[in-house]
């Protein structure tokens, strides 16, 4: 069986961004579902209760949350396929030292 994925997300957000790069670096095919944060798809009130907000990774009919846990799962799930992050742990770390600034200090919420 083929895998389902879905992302639900909104064209501004460089949250919804993120995950959408990291399916494309893992050559991962998924549909891509516009929402509308000013009239909420019951989709996405359905995947995502607690914070009813995007970007949602769908998999399988499974929601995964939040843009960095969704990254995160990108790579586990899909980890035959081009790595994300490097494979030396110093390299990584810096890589998620300016994934970090630029969550903090570039987009602050």
């Amino acid at each position: 069986m083929a895998d389902e994925v879905v992302l639900l997300s909104t064209w501004p957000s460089m949250f919804g961004m993120r995950v959408q790069i990291a399916l494309a670096e893992k050559g991962v095919e998924y549909e891509y579902r516009e929402e509308d944060l000013t009239k909420k798809s019951d989709l996405l009130l359905k995947m995502n209760p607690v914070h009813k907000k995007i970007p949602v990774l769908i998999h399988n009919g499974k929601p995964v949350c939040e843009s960095l846990i969704a990254v995160q799962y990108v790579e586990e799930v899909w980890k035959e396929k081009y790595p994300i992050l490097p494979s030396d742990p110093y390299q990584r770390a810096q890589a998620r030292f300016w994934a970090d600034y630029v969550d903090k200090k570039v987009c602050p919420l």
